[in-house]
């Protein structure tokens, strides 16, 4: 078990009143937290109650109190559930592979991904209610927003290690802040057709976006070309310069060289 995950269980532990051992009571604790998604969806936070939660359910209210003692409760195990949804996601993003692919082909990767989060009700509520009632959230904040933006930017960096940090943070600061509003546009639709076309807008946005700076003839004829002539590494970045010439630390070794046509893969 991972730290995170350590941590998870423990705040899963402080939510649920009673948390449940067996298989069929963690199913229960599930199916509430669906049905719960869906009161809110139908009816909002402020106006649903436990009773609704339960009915959707198919539970009896004393069930659903065995392990929740109030809405506010089931609400907080839902914010706990979609952030280890989204940190496994991440967890599976192989970043060594996917910088590897086309621009196009990578940044699909990634939307698919997010949108198989959201095909789950939990995380599709919770996300739209962050933007709409962020003050019934206790568990999640800004904080999350920063993590992605950290996500992104680290891979960004590595497919093209010549762009600054602050750059690749500010790249990635901007995709994630205008995918999660066309993101929420989307969710908020009832119009099926209509949701598909704005996310498959997300990834004409992001390609067009970043195809300047990690497209994929930047990739091939400048990143790849450029290496570490003491190692041979690839994973470079800019470090000033030196009489007009660029320099270049290497990320691998730690050596410092002008670029010249030694460091060059001609």
């Amino acid at each position: 078990m991972t730290e995170y995950s350590r941590s998870s269980s423990l705040q899963s532990s402080n939510t649920l009143r009673r948390q449940p051992k067996q298989q069929r009571g963690k199913e229960r604790v599930e199916k509430i937290l669906d049905a719960a998604a869906a009161v809110f969806d139908e009816v909002g936070y402020a106006t649903a109650t436990t009773h609704l939660i339960a009915a959707k359910a198919g539970t009896a209210i004393g069930s659903l109190y065995q392990f929740f003692p109030d809405k506010a409760a089931i609400f907080k195990a839902m914010e706990l559930r979609h952030v280890e949804r989204v940190k496994l996601m991440w967890a599976q993003v192989n970043i060594p592979e996917i910088i590897k692919l086309p621009l196009r082909q990578m940044i699909h990767a990634l939307a698919t991904g997010v949108a198989k989060l959201f095909e789950q009700p939990v995380s599709r509520v919770v996300f739209v209610q962050f933007y709409t009632a962020r003050e019934i959230f206790q568990a999640i904040d800004e904080s999350m927003t920063q993590e992605a933006i950290n996500f992104l930017a680290n891979i960004l960096i590595q497919r093209n290690s010549a762009l600054e940090q602050a750059h690749c943070r500010l790249l990635a600061e901007v995709c994630v802040h205008s995918s999660n509003a066309v993101t929420l546009a989307a969710l908020r639709t009832s119009n099926l057709e209509e949701r598909q076309q704005l996310t498959q807008q997300i990834e004409e946005l992001l390609v067009s976006y970043l195809k300047p700076y990690v497209g994929d003839n930047l990739s091939d004829d400048v990143m790849k070309v450029m290496k570490c002539p003491h190692c041979q590494s690839e994973q470079l970045s800019k470090n000033g310069y030196r009489r007009g010439k660029q320099c270049y630390r290497c990320k691998a070794c730690g050596k410092q060289f002008v670029e010249s046509r030694r460091a060059l893969n001609l």
